[in-house]
This record gives structure tokens, C-alpha cells and sequence, in this order.
């Protein structure tokens, strides 16, 4: 029997609910018996039912004797639902294949104990590296209680993200703009400063090709409460809302006006700067699991001083716009030395058409420390 193969076909299952299950894990599973599947499911969004109980579900009595192919350990807890290895149990499945242990401290690795307690043969780590980088942002939301962030830039061969002017529509083609829309899909919230809002006035909607999409919540830094009141942001329909994100010094007068328009506003800090860190936990209370910043270069510059970015997409087209004044994807004060500079590590790159992608993790070293000084 390969293992692989049908974990394989539960991470598949499992990425069908991308950006629809915060702030749950996405999980599939299989249930195989004699070399047969006799059931499969996956976890559609919170509070619906989970996958082993959909796979065992469709598999009936077949279940009994089968094996459990599951990209995340069945949960042994209640929460919206009942726990999960108690109904493997209960179905007589011989052995549980899982690629990772639960991070969530209600479960790590108590399911697993329960499975095994009850005779149930246990097989752990199948697929464990695809199975973490699946469900990355529910892994640093449960382990850390912070969302999991994305710095994504559009740029061109020069490094620039618009011309002198400041008008950047549109540096990369068709097919990079319409990632950047899936990525909005799949993440919780999209972040952006208040120099984008009044300078674009953009929508910050999914846009998928044929339509639909699922709009992320729209978190605007943006501290002293300049969000015009006929801004797109929020005047739109939209199912999700707009978050504004103020220090202690906003005027009490704009800060009601947002309000009473729609927004929600948060008071982070009272400092002349929304402290991220800070913003991030609030973000995390509101059970926001995945943060994508599509912000200007002082936004991203602020952003990797703070720590908080744990991985990058960079869209570079093979453009070069030139200028000295033209500004580049991070701001701030930088290094000193391009020894000190920030570093990735686990890079893809990937074509778009005429554009290319690179994306790629912060090293653990450069979370939290504040490699790089935000400019005053």
C-alpha cells in the first residue's frame, strides 16, 4: 500500500477549502480498504462537520478494518463539533496514517494516544512537510496566537514599485495580478497604509477570474483617522468589513465619522505609529489566522523592522521604469551593511506569463527582532 499516495490524495482534498476553513485547519481524508477508497471528505469551513467524520460517513460499515489516510491528527476534543478519534474509533478502523501531530494544545498528540490506546495501529509523519506548509497560517495562529503573514510587492527589473509620479497600475501583467486576486481569496485580511487609500482609492475585493472570490477583511494602518468616508473601502458591498487601525491621537470626530460609516476602528496604540505587533494580536482576538500586506514601502519597511513577516511574494516584471525619486518595495532606514540584510530561505520561483514570482520564508532570525529600523 503506498502511503504517500493516498496522503497525497488527502492533501488534495484538503486544499479545496483554501481560505474558507479559519480558523480551523484544512484537513482531508481517505479511508482505503483493500486497496480501495471507500470514503473521502474534507473539512468545508468552521463549524461544519470535519473529515474523518464525512470519510467515515460515505464509507459505512466498509469503514471497519479500513485505513485512515488524514493530512492533520483527528482531534480528541469538543469544540463546534464532537472529537474525532473518538467516531475512528468507534467505526473500527484498523490503522490511522496522519502526515503531522495537532500544534493546537487542546490535542497535540492526544488524539493519536486515544487512536493508539484502542488498538488502532498508528502511522505518524507521512507527508509532514507538505502537510505544515498547507496549513502554515493555522499552525502560527494556534502555536503563537498571531496571524501568519504575507509581504507581497509588484516590481519592476529596477526594483520599482511606481514611477516619480507615484503611479504604479500596472507594473506586472494579467496573469501575476490574477494570483495576487487568489491570494486575496485564501487569505483572512489585506493590509495596506493610509498612503495607498488616498492615493488609489482601491477596492481591496476578490476578484477571481468568472467571478466570485471571498473578500478578506480590510485592515487600513492608518493612525491618525484619514480614511475619507467615501472611500471604496467603505462604502462597497461587501461581506467583510473594514478595520481601521488608529493610535490614541485620532481625532475623536473622525474616529466616530468611520464608525458611523461602517468601519471598525481599533485604537492599537499611543504612539505616533500603529504598532504592529500590537495590531497582529488584536488582528488574532478577532480570530484573523493570515494577514496579506499589499502595502508601500514604508508600510513593508515597518513591517520587517516589526518582526511580523514570515513570508514574501515578490512580483517582478521584466519593465524598467527608472528615477532616482521612484520609490522601491521597503522603506525606512535599512542596514547598515548589506551583511545585516534580512534573509530568506525555502525559495520558489515560479513564471507568470512575462512575470516572475519569488517567494520564500523569513528566517526564524529575522521574526520579532527587528532586523531592520522603521523610519521616524
Amino acid at each position: 500500500m503506498d502511503d504517500r499516495y493516498y496522503m497525497n490524495m488527502a492533501l488534495e482534498l484538503a486544499a479545496r477549502a483554501r481560505g474558507r476553513t479559519s480558523p480551523n485547519p484544512m484537513v482531508g481524508a481517505v479511508l482505503v480498504k483493500n486497496g480501495v477508497v471507500v470514503g473521502q471528505g474534507y473539512h468545508m469551513k468552521a463549524g461544519t462537520p470535519h473529515a474523518e467524520i464525512i470519510a467515515l460517513k460515505e464509507a459505512g460499515n466498509e469503514a471497519r478494518g479500513a485505513t485512515l489516510y488524514v493530512n492533520l491528527e483527528p482531534c480528541c476534543h469538543y469544540g463546534r463539533t464532537g472529537p474525532c478519534a473518538d467516531a475512528v474509533i468507534e467505526a473500527g478502523v484498523a490503522r490511522v496514517v496522519a502526515a503531522m501531530a495537532d500544534p493546537n494544545p487542546l490535542v497535540a498528540g492526544g488524539g493519536l494516544k486515544k487512536i493508539k490506546e484502542a488498538g488502532l495501529e498508528v502511522t505518524l509523519g507521512v507527508m509532514e512537510d507538505e502537510a505544515r506548509e498547507l496549513n502554515e497560517a493555522f499552525i502560527k495562529y494556534v502555536t503563537t496566537r498571531r496571524p501568519f503573514v504575507l509581504a507581497k510587492a509588484a516590481l519592476s527589473l529596477d526594483g520599482k514599485i511606481a514611477a516619480r509620479t507615484g503611479r504604479s497600475k500596472w507594473i506586472t501583467g494579467p496573469a501575476a495580478r490574477a494570483y495576487v486576486h487568489q491570494l486575496r481569496d485564501w487569505y483572512d485580511a489585506i493590509l495596506v497604509g493610509i498612503g495607498t487609500i488616498l492615493a488609489d482609492d482601491p477596492s481591496l475585493t476578490a476578484r477571481l477570474p468568472g467571478g466570485g472570490g471571498r473578500d478578506p477583511v480590510r485592515v487600513i494602518l492608518d493612525s491618525l483617522a484619514r480614511t475619507p468616508l467615501n472611500a471604496r473601502v467603505i462604502k462597497q458591498k461587501s461581506k467583510a468589513p473594514t478595520v481601521i487601525a488608529v493610535t490614541a491621537g485620532a481625532p475623536p470626530g473622525r474616529v466616530k465619522a468611520l464608525q458611523e460609516a461602517g468601519a471598525q476602528v481599533v485604537v492599537v496604540n499611543s504612539g505616533p505609529r500603529v504598532d504592529l505587533p500590537e495590531l497582529m494580536r488584536i488582528l488574532a482576538e478577532k480570530e484573523i489566522t493570515s494577514v496579506l500586506i499589499e502595502g508601500g514601502a514604508e508600510v513593508h519597511g515597518s513591517a520587517f523592522a516589526a518582526g511580523i513577516v514570515d513570508k514574501v511574494a515578490w512580483f517582478i516584471a521584466p519593465k524598467i521604469i527608472g528615477g532616482r525619486d521612484a520609490p522601491g518595495p521597503v522603506g525606512g532606514e535599512g542596514v547598515d551593511d548589506p551583511g545585516g540584510a534580512l534573509e530568506l530561505e525555502r525559495i520558489k520561483v515560479s513564471r507568470l506569463d512575462q512575470d516572475i514570482c519569488i517567494e520564500g520564508y523569513v528566517k526564524p532570525e529575522y521574526r520579532g527582532e527587528r532586523p531592520l529600523r522603521p523610519q521616524n
